[in-house]
């Protein structure tokens, strides 16, 4: 098993700078994908960003030009630079990570959530 535990949410001002991690730990090897999920009360849990090994980044619409995700595979850890934040962007952001288990199959993660809050 995956455990993913997320760090770095806070409140900021409108325009301001957030960075988040996500470190794995537990069954660590053969996680090739992952990534931010975000989920703003009463809203459904929507995709932020993904990146997976040998592919690109894969961001929403609404956060392209504005954050950035990457991965430090040798600390099993995912980050999240946020820049220009906007209100908007509140919400409880959870990582994600795809487990990959051979001859049993993937198996999918999410850590418990950090809270962004973005004031005007």
């Amino acid at each position: 098993q995956v455990q993913l535990v997320e760090s770095g949410g806070g409140l900021v001002q409108a325009g301001g700078t957030l960075r988040l991690s996500c470190a794995a730990s537990g069954s660590i090897f053969n996680i090739p994908t992952m990534g931010w999920y975000r989920q703003a009360p009463g809203k459904q849990r929507e995709l932020v960003a993904t990146l997976t090994d040998g592919g690109s980044p894969n961001y929403a619409d609404s956060v392209k030009g504005r954050f950035s995700i990457s991965r430090d595979n040798a600390k099993n850890t995912v980050y999240l630079q946020m820049n220009s934040l906007k209100p908007e962007d509140t919400a409880v952001y959870y990582c994600y990570a795809v487990h990959l288990v051979t001859g049993t199959g993937m198996y999918h993660y999410w850590g418990q959530g950090t809270q962004v809050t973005v004031s005007s």
